[in-house]
């Protein structure tokens, strides 16, 4: 599905990044940073041009040739990498900002990968994430047709249990991004930091 729909010219999600990572970026240091599921490449285009070293890796090969497209336009450099997160290595403190982005998966491979994060996450590193809550579904404005892809606050407490939630919240707020997103969403937002030994 992610093959067929980023093949077409147009940015599925647009160019601009994510307005919560937008936000949160001016606030955390200049470091390593991996976008995950960074489809077209928005969001690791855009730290990238803040002076981040980016990784962006996501399941679709048109999607990282566009973001590889895109950071040419912007006269940036990003590391793209085509792989499953279901498998994707993200190392142990290699990264000072982890960014996932409507980086919805089925259940079991979330629970996994956050906890690969905690143990990915440099010391004084960030977890960036937005994702949407079950009240998205049949609002008709973006994300997962199901309420098993999406996540919730009290959800991600369990599953970044070895994290310290530094924000988080559940809100309803306009997503304007492209034509993938389309009006308000009902998303959870966090930041989180690493806690004790990894």
């Amino acid at each position: 599905m992610w093959e067929s729909r980023y093949a077409s010219e147009t940015f599925v999600y647009g160019t601009d990044p994510n307005d919560f990572l937008a936000s949160a970026a001016n606030d955390l240091p200049v470091g390593r940073a991996l976008c995950l599921a960074d489809g077209e490449g928005r969001n690791g285009v855009h730290l990238a041009s803040l002076g981040h070293t980016v990784t962006s890796v996501d399941f679709s090969q048109s999607g990282m040739n566009k973001a590889t497209q895109l950071a040419a336009e912007r006269g940036v450099q990003i590391t793209t990498v085509v792989a499953d997160l279901a498998e994707f290595d993200l190392g142990v403190d290699r990264w000072d900002l982890i960014v996932s982005i409507f980086a919805h998966t089925p259940p079991d491979v979330r629970r996994s990968l956050h906890e690969r994060v905690a143990r990915s996450l440099s010391p004084e590193g960030a977890l960036v994430l937005e994702a949407y809550t079950p009240q998205q579904i049949g609002r008709g404005t973006g994300g997962p047709p199901v309420p098993e892809l999406t996540m919730t606050l009290d959800g991600l407490r369990g599953e970044l249990r070895d994290m310290t939630i530094v924000e988080g919240r559940e809100i309803i707020r306009p997503v304007l991004e492209g034509p993938g997103h389309t009006g308000d969403g009902a998303v959870v937002q966090v930041i989180a930091g690493p806690t004790g030994s990894k």
